[in-house]
């Protein structure tokens, strides 16, 4: 039986991906690998930028809340990874950033937070 964490991170991820292409946004990639790490969602935002989308999710916030959980060190391989990402599909965007979407459960309704520029160059 899969962890019901990872089954939580993948639920998080499709509704997030669906929010955001919604607004206009383009999904590139899903669970994008390398070895600089993974990327969540990697997007074009509707104004042209190469978007990281780390996405977080907790059920409570006992142990911390989801955006809480990203550290320096997480945001550092995420901007790795997305220049790897860049370079590898010969850099034509115009910028790049990293997005942490945070998704909790609050009041017994799902709430999402998008905290744009996370990991700033």
């Amino acid at each position: 039986m899969p962890d019901p964490r990872h089954r939580l991170g993948a639920r998080a991820e499709a509704v997030v991906a669906a929010g955001l292409a919604h607004a206009g946004w383009r999904i590139l990639a899903r669970r994008w690998r390398v070895p600089e790490g993974e990327i969540d969602l990697v997007c074009l935002d509707p104004g042209g930028v190469l978007v990281a989308v780390e996405v977080r999710a907790r059920v409570s916030r006992r142990t911390g809340g989801a955006a809480e959980s990203v550290d320096a060190a997480h945001l550092a391989r995420q901007r790795r990874a997305l220049a790897r990402f860049a370079a590898d599909a010969g850099s034509p965007y115009r910028d790049l950033r990293v997005d942490v979407i945070a998704v909790e459960r609050s009041g017994g309704r799902w709430r999402a937070v998008r905290y744009p520029d996370a990991g700033a160059w």
